[in-house]
């Protein structure tokens, strides 16, 4: 192929905001260093992404994964933080330590105790300080 054309390459990619995406991180990768496909013929790093993509000899699907992976800002992890883990194995060790509570056996989290301490203020009045003027 003497000339590639953009033509050639939406037969293959019909979506030419894709394209251009795909041969941009192709162009990338070869840029880095990743081995060509076809021949350079003293074509620059687009025209040879261009190139391999018209002529299919490089795996699209690949190359997708290699662009979402280049723009994935966070990776996930399916590990649980270990920050959190100390937590709770600290949170466990106290209260192994503790004991049963005085009131029935059953051994409460520091966050229920914590929250049962606490008086809440009543958010409704009494129904006998509601006077008929104020309704």
């Amino acid at each position: 192929m003497a000339r590639v054309t953009v033509e050639d390459c939406v037969l293959k990619i019909p979506n030419r905001f894709e394209l251009v995406v795909l041969a941009a991180q192709r162009a990338r990768d070869v840029a880095a260093g990743a081995p060509l496909s076809v021949d350079r013929d003293n074509d620059k790093d687009p025209v040879v992404a261009l190139r391999e993509i018209a002529d299919e000899t490089i795996d699209l699907g690949v190359l997708k994964n290699a662009l979402i992976k280049g723009l994935q800002k966070t990776v996930e992890s399916d590990e649980p933080e270990e920050e959190i883990v100390d937590f709770l194995a600290s949170e466990q060790e106290l209260l192994r330590d503790r004991g049963p509570s005085e009131e029935g056996g059953d051994e409460m989290s520091l966050m229920e105790e914590a929250e049962e301490g606490e008086e809440e203020e009543p958010v409704v009045a009494e129904a006998d300080e509601v006077l008929p003027e104020d309704l």
